[in-house]
């Protein structure tokens, strides 16, 4: 499948006019309150709500190349406040009426991401949305059951929860093969781009300075040392995600997990009546290898997925070019699902990385005794988990014992990923299980295949 523009960080950008002009760089030595390594989500949220708490904070953000350009910049506009981590290796270290309490806190950053939105001015394209995640056939609707089912168990409320039969799932998109859905409410869909770099612009406006085009090379208690000079600050919080591996003594952390998108022309009129979408939802399915979607705010179609999920040694892309056999993947899956879109043209793909823990479940922290604190390893759900842990950072920080600093992904300890080869073997091992999985059903199998459960022992997934 043809492509216009493959790369140029995201289309996201191109949205806005193009990748933004950098801001000056660290100008050299300095002293500073709070440093945060990495302006995206994290980082901007964590000083956000810093300077909120405290304006007299003297705060330094630093950023390799410029505020929003990992995955904040790239990813697929879901404000879900979704929860797809493992709830029972929460409740392991904790209970399960705190691991509801995280469910909930988690939910509770849609409207505070809107309520931020609106009271700073940000446009970030932000509606009420509901998630559809779809089943095309009779192992991904056995799935699409258990997670209604599951939702359930663990105290979602039925009224932010629906089951829906292939009829009422179509009056809202028209997807082929359509067995049945799972519908979540109390969802937003946002344009990424605008989103990180409206919040680094009212980051700025509050008094932080944001340094960009400077790269930390290393970082230690009190002391963050950069290539345009040293930070000296008590408090440092890496909010680095999936970029984390560069950075020395985190090659291992978090696991830098590649995924990408392809994004259509603008959708005639006359096709969307066919596809329907009226909603705006965001669609999901409920392959093994999974995809998520959404309708832009100018009526076009994104859609991602994995493509090839790991490069060897968390090697991160350039500027998000993406693989040719990874667009042709992708557009497989739009016309998969929606078939009326074959004769449309694919305007943009792009990629980026997410960060995963060795787990597969998020963390947020902070040791008193260095003064280093953390958060990531959001498996893909960073565009809500971020504003939790920037909140919860901020008290951290503060030395301010809250609801928030008492959930149990908190100074959560995880045991690091493996070295490689066996990093690159294992992830690649469980994607190709998971693809011939989905095969397995798409031809028939009734059941969920037994080589997903194989490839989610292999990682712990």
């Amino acid at each position: 499948m043809d492509v216009k523009t493959n790369g140029d960080i995201s289309f996201w950008y191109a949205d806005i006019g193009g990748i933004p002009q950098k801001r000056p760089p660290l100008p050299g030595d300095r002293e500073a309150d709070v440093c945060i390594i990495g302006a995206g989500y994290t980082g901007l949220w964590t000083a956000y709500y810093l300077k909120k708490a405290d304006p007299s904070l003297n705060i330094v953000v630093l950023e390799r190349e410029f505020a929003g350009f990992g995955a904040s910049g790239r990813n697929g506009g879901w404000l879900s406040g979704g929860f797809s981590w493992s709830r029972e290796k929460y409740e392991k270290t904790s209970s399960r009426s705190a691991v509801v309490d995280l469910q909930n806190a988690m939910a509770g950053t849609v409207d505070e991401v809107e309520r931020v939105t609106k009271a700073e001015g940000i446009d970030a394209d932000l509606i009420r949305v509901d998630k559809l995640v779809v089943a095309t056939n009779a192992a991904q609707l056995e799935r699409v059951r258990e997670e209604y089912r599951f939702g359930l168990d663990w105290q979602i409320p039925p009224e932010r929860l629906q089951l829906l039969s292939a009829e009422d799932a179509a009056k809202r998109i028209r997807i082929a093969d359509l067995k049945g859905a799972v519908l979540y409410r109390n969802m937003a869909r946002v344009q990424p781009a605008k989103l990180v770099r409206g919040l680094a612009k009212v980051v700025e406006s509050l008094g932080v300075s944001i340094c960009e085009g400077t790269t930390v090379t290393r970082f230690e208690q009190g002391r963050v040392t950069t290539d345009r000079g040293t930070v000296r600050a008590p408090k440092i919080i890496r909010a680095t995600e999936g970029f984390s591996a560069g950075l020395p003594g985190f090659e291992r952390t978090w696991l830098a997990l590649n995924s990408a998108q392809i994004v259509t022309e603008p959708v005639p009129d006359a096709l969307w009546k066919e596809i329907g979408w009226e909603g705006h939802e965001l669609l999901g399915d409920a392959a093994h290898a999974y995809c998520y979607a959404q309708r832009t705010r100018e009526g076009r179609i994104t859609m991602g997925g994995r493509g090839v999920p790991y490069r060897y040694g968390s090697a991160t892309d350039v500027n998000g070019q993406t693989q040719q056999a990874t667009i042709d993947a992708l557009h497989g899956i739009l016309t998969r699902l929606l078939p009326q879109t074959k004769a449309l043209k694919i305007d943009h793909a792009w990629c980026g990385v997410l960060g995963v823990p060795r787990d597969w479940c998020t963390t947020a922290g902070f040791d008193r005794t260095t003064g280093i604190g953390w958060a990531g390893g959001y498996v893909g759900l960073g565009v809500s988990s971020s504003n939790l842990a920037g909140r919860t950072l901020c008290d951290l920080v503060l030395d301010r014992k809250t609801e928030l600093t008492g959930l149990p992904w908190v100074n959560r300890t995880v045991r690091k990923w493996e070295p490689e080869p066996f990093r690159w073997l294992g992830v690649h091992s469980m994607y190709q299980l998971y693809r011939m999985a989905d095969d397995r059903e798409f031809s028939g199998l009734s059941r969920t295949s037994k080589l997903a459960a194989l490839a989610d022992s292999i990682t712990g997934h």
